[in-house]
């Protein structure tokens, strides 16, 4: 995490805090558009680090709308390790969110709300046949999950 904090400072990036060795990462920046710094974050870990990955960019403002947006408050208080929030690329089709609901085997539960899907997991994350390989192939595009404990972290370290 020190060696990618040093590759954003490298980059011109203010103040970049990380949390956990999750790679989440949390930073200053005048303001750009989020595919912009994402594709040169991409490009600089791939060049520093020989890292492939994807960067999936969202300004503090619309992290606290990522938060407020949580359509499973209930689960964020009674049970935030079992709720998942998905940064996605881009904001699935309504009927690729219905396509996906009615793939579920389960008892999870999801929904959209532009890039972002929510998902509960009732019974646990880690038996569960709602990957995230088969989320990104039916929602059409690619993401990364936290579970709500981390999301409010993140909230918190990029109000600080």
């Amino acid at each position: 995490m020190a060696d990618l904090r040093q590759v954003l400072v490298d980059l011109g990036l203010e103040d970049p805090k990380t949390l956990l060795l999750s790679g989440n990462v949390v930073f200053g920046s005048p303001s750009q558009p989020a595919a912009k710094l994402e594709r040169l974050l991409q490009d600089a870990t791939a060049k520093h680090l020989g890292v492939t990955t994807d960067y999936f960019v969202r300004t503090a403002k619309e992290w606290n709308a990522i938060v407020d947006a949580n359509p499973f408050p209930a689960d964020a208080k009674r049970d935030p390790g079992h709720l998942v929030m998905m940064c996605l690329k881009d904001a699935p089709s309504p009927a690729a969110v219905k396509a996906l609901q009615s793939a579920i085997r389960g008892r999870e539960v999801v929904k959209a709300k532009g890039p972002q899907a929510y998902f509960v997991y009732p019974d646990g994350i880690g038996r569960s046949k709602l990957t995230i390989a088969m989320i990104e192939r039916m929602l059409g595009t690619r993401g990364t999950a936290r579970n709500w404990n981390t999301v409010v972290k993140l909230g918190a370290l990029a109000e600080s």
